[in-house]
């Protein structure tokens, strides 16, 4: 199953702020729900992600990587797979982020390809829709505490 999931969300700190903390892959990758990263450079991450689809949990193992990292556009796209543990399928996802200024802030726009075979794929659009919406929700306001408590200052 294939599908194309848009999301944008605002947070209260400068372009340059906010990509600081969004390209640095260990830090961000803390935020996402349910995931470890094990380890991370400058371009490359690696790690696992437990995530809730309906009924059943799954657990990925995967990497990621930048495919393309323009620091003065504030534009960068980033790919990551994994494969179920148990036997649960894989997924991949490629996602397109872009910053602008926005008032005091910073609107971040991101596009994510999804990938995903076996037992998951079956849940359907609207159910991908929904837990990833929950997903970035969580991200966000992980993201701004990060930004909150340790942005300005430095």
């Amino acid at each position: 199953m294939a599908m194309e999931l848009n999301h944008s969300f605002t947070v209260p700190a400068t372009p340059a702020d906010t990509w600081a903390l969004l390209t640095d892959l260990k830090t961000v990758g803390g935020c996402f729900p349910g995931a470890t990263v094990t380890e991370a450079d400058e371009e490359t991450f690696a790690g696992n992600v437990k995530v809730k689809l309906g009924p059943i949990a799954v657990t990925y193992d995967g990497t990621g990587k930048f495919l393309e990292r323009d620091d003065e556009a504030h534009r960068a796209v980033i790919e990551g797979t994994g494969k179920g543990l148990r036997g649960l399928g894989n997924a991949g996802a490629t996602a397109t982020m872009q910053l602008a200024p926005e008032g005091e802030g910073t609107r971040v726009d991101v596009i994510t390809e999804l990938h995903i075979t076996g037992k998951p794929a079956q849940f359907g659009r609207g159910v991908m829709q929904t837990v990833s919406d929950k997903l970035l929700g969580q991200f966000v306001a992980c993201v701004e505490s990060k930004l909150a408590g340790g942005g300005q200052e430095a």
